[in-house]
């Protein structure tokens, strides 16, 4: 076991058996008919004929259960497409784990929403990107808002559990008030304002993305209202770039401590982006038990718990508050994801990210650079 998850201010090997983590992000596929140029995906891509079977998915799901995982998030690309989502649904069902869908939506019927719902999914997160129906068409790459609000309506009758998920830029940010009435019409429980984080296909376009500091402050007031106003009847979760920030988030409740993600080809990550880090290697599922990977795993060990730290954050009062920050937006900035985190204001590199952000924020905003054609094949779509 590595130096790092042995250390005195690090899990144990005791803690990890006996905690395991919660949650387990299932990235069914990459293939996606949207083209949102602030897509977490990695930028290359696993095609159809990497993605893990059936049977595979299955395994996954089994050993997900052993060890103590709670929820599995069933996400993508679009995970509609593949056509065995009904048998991985029924198969979380029958093992006790809490499941819910993260879909753009546009490419589900009723009779499809009413089979998922049939196989016992517990809940449906649907992304919008705009309230305007055109400006979310053209953020999307893909002309299907009209169809999302459909699907929230089937959602809702059919009494499954509803989030927005409302991811939030420059292009957008004006609206944040309306994605709230939105959510409240639509009788969804739960809206998640997130401000896009920008690493991997949103770093490409961040100059595109990012907003002002006073739009950022403006929208965090308009939530902080309607969260007192709509008290007991929607909640809503917000999440700022990292970018304003004066201390950095607590990325993923900390680097390897309570979530694992598998990629459509088997990798397993120990947190969606973290692919994004150039250098490091990761096991795969095909090779490898997952109880193996959470307890032993170089990648998983490498940035768990504080030994690992730079010594500005190893002596900070909360560094088993926020454990470093953002490991892959360390890297993005510093080159070196092992650096303290530019989100925070104590970090030597923190007057350089709020320096990126204001002066691309107040630039004009260039054109979105959408991924290349190709991500979405059709005839790629029935497995």
């Amino acid at each position: 076991m590595s130096k790092t998850a042995a250390g005195a201010n690090s899990q144990s090997r005791e803690d990890l058996c006996a905690t395991g983590p919660i949650g387990l992000l299932c990235e069914l596929t990459h293939r996606c008919p949207l083209q949102c140029p602030y897509c977490s995906n990695p930028l290359h891509l696993d095609r159809s004929s990497q993605e893990l079977t059936t049977a595979e998915w299955l395994d996954v799901l089994e050993q997900a259960a052993n060890i103590g995982v709670l929820q599995i998030h069933l996400s993508g690309g679009e995970p509609t497409v593949r056509k065995d989502l009904e048998e991985i649904i029924a198969k979380a069902a029958e093992l006790g784990l809490y499941s819910n869908l993260i879909t753009a939506g546009v490419l589900i019927d009723n009779k499809r929403l009413q089979a998922l719902n049939d196989a016992g999914l517990d809940h449906l997160q649907l992304s919008v990107q705009d309230t305007d129906a055109g400006n979310a068409d053209r953020i999307a790459g893909f002309k299907g808002h009209a169809k999302k609000i459909e699907v929230a309506r089937w959602v809702r009758q059919l009494g499954l559990p509803l989030t927005l998920n409302a991811p939030v830029h420059r292009q957008n940010i004006d609206h944040v008030d309306q994605f709230i009435e939105l959510a409240v019409e639509l009788d969804a429980a739960r809206l998640e304002v997130a401000h896009v984080q920008y690493y991997g296909w949103a770093y490409r376009n961040r100059a595109a993305l990012i907003p002002t500091y006073e739009q950022t402050m403006r929208s965090a007031g308009i939530v902080e209202k309607a969260r007192k106003r709509l008290k007991g009847i929607l909640a809503i979760d917000f999440v700022i770039p990292d970018y304003y920030a004066a201390r950095p988030k607590p990325c993923m409740g900390g680097w390897g401590r309570g979530i694992m993600n598998v990629t459509p080809s088997g990798k397993v990550l120990p947190c969606h982006a973290a692919e994004s880090i150039a250098g490091m290697t990761f096991d795969n599922i095909r090779e490898r038990k997952l109880l193996d990977i959470w307890l032993d795993s170089d990648a998983f060990n490498k940035y768990r718990g504080s030994d690992w730290m730079p010594d500005l954050c190893k002596s900070c009062d909360n560094r088993e508050i926020d454990w470093g920050g953002c490991r892959c937006q360390a890297f993005a900035i510093t080159g070196n994801a092992a650096e303290t985190d530019p989100a925070c204001k104590l970090s030597a590199r923190h007057d350089e990210l709020v320096a990126i952000a204001s002066s691309e924020a107040a630039a004009a905003a260039p054109e979105f650079i959408y991924r290349s054609i190709g991500r979405f094949d059709k005839a790629d779509s029935a497995s």
